[in-house]
Order: C-alpha cells, then sequence, then structure tokens
C-alpha cells in the first residue's frame, strides 16, 4: 500500500458514516413518491459539498417509457429525477460508483420495532427500511469520494457517483442515467453482498396470469366454475416449472437452493364472499438464468401455463392468458477474467487482512444488467445482507459500511489514481 492510498484511508471518517446513514434513512424515499426526488436533491448538495462537477435533471418519462429498451416499471410516478457527481482529473479511465436511492414500502407496521423511517441504533447496528438496501451502499459511495478529496489525492482519471431512483420497480433511473450519456470504463454497484464480489446477476420477470371462472350465487356453486379452483393446477404447473429450469444452476449460482426462483406474489380472486368468484388474477416474478434470453424465459411460462389449460376440462375451453407488466430484469455478468474483480477483492483483502472475497451470482435482478448491456463491466460489493433487505429486521452494521467504504478508497485509487 502507497502514501497516497494509506492517507486516504486515514481520511475516512468512521463517525460521519453513521451520522449520514442514519440522516438518509429518516427519508422514507420508497420508488415512486415524492421522497425518492426529495433525497436526490439532498444527495446532490453533498456532491456538491465534495467539489464534484453535478449532473442533476428531471427525466423525461414519456420518451423513456417510449424507448424500444425501457426497462418496465411498476409504480406509479410523476416525475423522476437523475444524479451523476463527477470529479475528472487527466484524461485516464472512467470508474463509475453507482447505488439507488429508492427503498420498498415497509409492509405491515405491527412487525417493525417502531418506525421504519425513524433508523434505531443498537451498538455497531442501524435498523430501519433501506438500510442495506441500499441507503449503506450509497454512504459507502459518498464518504469514499469524501476522503479521496480530503486526502488530496490526485487522479489520472475520472470517477463518477451514480445516484439512482427506480432500481425496485424497474430501473428507470439507471437507464435514463445511461440515456443521458453518463458511462465508464468499469462499475461498481454497492448493492448489499455480505462481503462477497457479485460478478453475475440473474434476471426476474413480472409476470400476470388471469384465469377465467362462470359466477354464480355461492348457494348454488356448482353450477359456476370458481375462478380460484381453476387456478390450482396451473399453480402446480408452475411449481413443476421451477424445478425444471434449476435442474443444472451455472456454478456461480450453486450456494443457492433455489438459483431461479418462480414465485407468485399476489393472488386477487371474488368481489363479494357468497358469490363464486369468475376471476383470478395472479402476478408473481419469473428467475431468469445466467445468459438467457428473457424471450426464451417468457415463452417458457407462457407454454406451461397453455399446456395446463390444455389438459383442465374447464380451461380448455376458456384459457387463461398471461401477460407481463412491471420491471423485465435481463441477466448479466461481468466479462470473464475482467480487472475488475481483482481490483476490488484485492482492495478487500488489503483492508480486511483476510482472504480474497468469493466470488458469486446473485439470485435477483438488478442495475447490474443495464450497465453491463451498455458495455460497462461491473460487479456488484457492498454493506448489507440482502437476506435482511424488503423485511422489517432490515439493519446493517456501521464496520460493515466502514470496511466496504475503504475498499472503494482503494479500487478508485488503484483503477484512476495518479499514483497507480
Amino acid at each position: 500500500m502507497n502514501d497516497v492510498e494509506a492517507a486516504a484511508l486515514a481520511a475516512v471518517d468512521e463517525a460521519e458514516i453513521g451520522r449520514l446513514l442514519v440522516e438518509l434513512l429518516e427519508v422514507p424515499s420508497v420508488t415512486g413518491s415524492a421522497a425518492e426526488s426529495e433525497v436526490q436533491h439532498v444527495l446532490a448538495a453533498k456532491l456538491e459539498r465534495l467539489d464534484l462537477d453535478v449532473d442533476l435533471w428531471s427525466m423525461d418519462l414519456d420518451g423513456l417509457r417510449a424507448h424500444s429498451d425501457f426497462p418496465g416499471g411498476e409504480a406509479p410516478r410523476t416525475e423522476a429525477w437523475g444524479l451523476v457527481g463527477t470529479r475528472s482529473q487527466g484524461d485516464g479511465p472512467t470508474l463509475v460508483l453507482q447505488g439507488h436511492v429508492d427503498v420498498v414500502p415497509p409492509g405491515d407496521l405491527a412487525q417493525w420495532d417502531g418506525d421504519p423511517f425513524r433508523p434505531r441504533i443498537a451498538g455497531d447496528v442501524v435498523h430501519g427500511r433501506g438500510a442495506c438496501d441500499m441507503k449503506a451502499g450509497v454512504v459507502a459511495i459518498l464518504a469514499a469520494l469524501g476522503a479521496i478529496r480530503v486526502s488530496g489525492a490526485t487522479l489520472d482519471g475520472q470517477v463518477s457517483a451514480h445516484f439512482v431512483v427506480s432500481e425496485e420497480d424497474g430501473g428507470l433511473g439507471a437507464f435514463g442515467t445511461l440515456e443521458r450519456g453518463h458511462t465508464g470504463d468499469a462499475c461498481i454497484i454497492t448493492e448489499p453482498t455480505s462481503g462477497a464480489l457479485m460478478i453475475a446477476n440473474a434476471g426476474a420477470l413480472t409476470f400476470r396470469i388471469e384465469v377465467p371462472g362462470r359466477a354464480t350465487h355461492g348457494s348454488t356453486r356448482y353450477v359456476g366454475v370458481s375462478a380460484i379452483d381453476s387456478y390450482l393446477p396451473i399453480h402446480q404447473a408452475l411449481a413443476r416449472l421451477e424445478a425444471r429450469r434449476n435442474a443444472g444452476a451455472d456454478p456461480l449460482m450453486a450456494d443457492y437452493p433455489v438459483a431461479y426462483p418462480l414465485s407468485v406474489g399476489t393472488v386477487q380472486a371474488g368481489d363479494w364472499a357468497s358469490t363464486v368468484p369468475d376471476l383470478l388474477v395472479a402476478e408473481g416474478r419469473l428467475g431468469v438464468q445466467l445468459g438467457e434470453d428473457p424471450a426464451l424465459a417468457r415463452a417458457e411460462l407462457e407454454n406451461c401455463v397453455a399446456e395446463a389449460c390444455e389438459a383442465d376440462p374447464w380451461l380448455r375451453s376458456h384459457p387463461a392468458t398471461v401477460t407481463w407488466p412491471g420491471g423485465q430484469f435481463a441477466s448479466g455478468r461481468l466479462p470473464a477474467g475482467h480487472p475488475l474483480a481483482d481490483v476490488v477483492g484485492t482492495a478487500h483483502a488489503d483492508v480486511t487482512g483476510g482472504p480474497r472475497p468469493a466470488e458469486r451470482g446473485a439470485p435477483y435482478g438488478s442495475d447490474l444488467r443495464l450497465y453491463a448491456g451498455a458495455g460497462i463491466p461491473t460487479l456488484q460489493y457492498g454493506p448489507g445482507d440482502v437476506r435482511l433487505a424488503h423485511s422489517p429486521q432490515e439493519q446493517v452494521r456501521v464496520s460493515e459500511i466502514v470496511t466496504v467504504t475503504r475498499a472503494l478508497v482503494l479500487a478508485t485509487l488503484r483503477t484512476v489514481g495518479a499514483a497507480r
């Protein structure tokens, strides 16, 4: 480790990391909400105080939605703000540090220990919605850029912070940022990875299945057809499809009991207790295999539903329909042998004094596939445990954020630093 790197690590402000995380968690930036836009303006001011060139803009939603490659969306919204902060010195490579600012809704408030948007601190642990997914990662980016600035380290290239909205429902923010022309030679996304390097992401496609029935009075249910009963063979067929699609998964996904989950998240049927329901609507997500064409994945699920309908006397003449609303996440992967994995892995080892982190694939969709699809080699490395994300137990250790911050400092200097 050279003197420039040592000075930058010494400039990491651990106390400020905790304060900044609490400040960001208090902004309830649920996907599509006004607070999602608010937090972008809060972060823009922080990037300006770091003397970065800041681009804060209102995205053209209609134009982006009309684009042939639009990644989809689920949350209603009337605005979306893009935010990029850049420090440029010299004509060397460009490294992107990326994080999303939106969080999912808190769900059942009774399951939380307190208000999900009033952070609770217990020792080294901070609890709250968005703690690990992924405001801790956003904080690590800000803290790393701050430490490099305070240390006086010079760059022979460019480092850019991309803070994006709408990751949770499809990736509109990242898509709009790339469409604006903000690009790079490599990208680190600070999603929660529990210290591992996620060099690939499976995809996830949101589907909707509409199953028809025939309504009648509940007292004469035998002359009607319940859409709930008709859905059951389809649900069983989906379970068999999941098993088939997970046979022989990629080695990067070997640590997961189910590498490519197929999950039904909502089921809605009927509008009156004493009426046989004439429509059931099931929505869920289909895991996309690494390297799989999403169109082929869609076709496989559609064929599965069609076969289940053909085997059922009612559905044979009244088939269910499949549509694909919402987020459409393809898979993505860091090119084999790309040096970014070695740079980040070695930085982590140097900071912790331990071994290089494991390289894995992630079973969920993320913005990685958009950056990879734009030709930017990308991996994920960040603080927090994704198993706690989207749950009422969401939390992160400040010490983890500090470790990731320090590793980002080294990775940045070793990629675009003048003394590299």
